[in-house]
């Protein structure tokens, strides 16, 4: 068994048309040769990632979804300056080839980087990678220690400083969720009233650090080195990052943390190994990431329950293509079942908090 990641032929309505796009590349990449097989990434709810297998080198491309698109999302320029610019300073981007806005390539604007042959931890913990619960544990703070790196990257010495206003991020990223999950609504899907008022108004003062924030931090979006997996090579799907508060990002990671004693329906939900023996708790993992961070947390729940609003918000607006007949994914059908769990989830924490 294989474990990195694997391709499948491409989705009906979202194939690539082989000839326009090698003819692109040849024009654009120096020494390319032969014609590519393009096969697709199954994972990803969001933009389409492709790989273009040359015989001397792998290529990912990436591109926008068909159908509607959510103000500022999918933007694949902003994504490609961003692995472009921070790379010298985090070490774990892809190297970016090139930028297309020609539209009449492809029918939208795409971007084209390095492949990271590295294996990407799904639901599960593959057994052939023979970790015990200590070096579990070890990758879990490894897992950490990247997140709070990029924290700290120097943004500014990136050429990055404009990339978000840090000022009001907090206040920005409620109201702007709300509004955006507003947008999205579909008549099956939750209001989320009493946990929209709750974060209005419990919302903290903005870290007085900014950094860089990923805001999509997870296992399935790091590469692991296949000859030691116990070392992150990569990081991936940049398309949300900006600059703004550090532990925002920290409760967006949280969002998808399953911890092994949490109920079946949530296990359900869960996307990465991080049930598995060994893995930090939601609890341990804020400890950890505070004292790598030199700082406090005291208002955890907040952060918590910001990345569930938010990630209910990313959920909607993806279910919503689906519910009117923009994407055939059928991946996405069961989306509102889980939109609904995150609201459940939500007032719990709400409920048990003392903030």
């Amino acid at each position: 068994m294989t474990l990195t990641d694997q391709t499948i032929s491409s989705r009906e309505g979202e194939e690539l048309n082989v000839q326009v796009i090698d003819r692109y590349l040849k024009s654009n990449i120096p020494g390319l040769s032969g014609t590519p097989t393009i096969s697709q990434f199954p994972g990803g709810a969001s933009n389409l990632t492709y790989l273009l297998d040359y015989p001397e080198l792998q290529l990912v491309l990436r591109r926008p979804p068909h159908g509607h698109k959510a103000k500022s999302a999918h933007d694949m320029g902003r994504e490609y300056r961003i692995i472009s610019q921070l790379g010298s300073s985090f070490p774990y981007c892809p190297k970016a080839y090139v930028y297309c806005t020609d539209e009449a390539v492809l029918g939208s604007e795409f971007y084209v980087m390095q492949r990271i042959d590295g294996i990407i931890l799904r639901s599960d913990m593959p057994a052939e990678l023979n970790l015990d619960a200590d070096k579990t544990r070890q990758l879990c703070k490894n897992f950490i220690d990247r997140l709070v790196e990029l924290h700290h990257v120097d943004y500014q010495a990136c050429g990055l400083g404009d990339l978000g206003k840090p000022e009001g991020y907090v206040q920005r990223q409620i109201s702007g969720w709300t509004d955006r999950y507003e947008r999205a609504m579909t008549p099956d899907a939750p209001q989320w009233e009493a946990v929209k008022l709750w974060l209005k108004e419990k919302q903290p003062a903005d870290h007085p650090k900014p950094g860089i924030v990923h805001n999509d931090y997870r296992f399935d979006n790091v590469l692991l080195d296949p000859h030691n997996p116990m070392s992150i090579i990569g990081v991936l799907d940049w398309e949300l990052t900006t600059v703004g508060d550090p532990l925002m990002d920290l409760g967006n990671t949280l969002a998808y943390w399953i911890e092994a004693n949490d109920p079946a329906p949530m296990q359900l939900m869960r996307r990465q190994p991080s049930n598995a023996p060994g893995m930090l708790t939601r609890r341990e993992f804020v400890d950890y990431y505070a004292q790598r961070a030199g700082i406090e947390i005291d208002n955890y729940d907040f952060y918590y329950t910001y990345g569930l609003f938010r990630l209910a918000g990313i959920v909607q607006q993806i279910y919503y293509r689906f519910y009117h007949g923009q994407t055939k994914d059928k991946r996405f059908a069961q989306f509102i079942m889980m939109n609904k769990l995150l609201e459940q989830i939500s007032l719990q924490v709400i409920g048990k908090s003392t903030l």
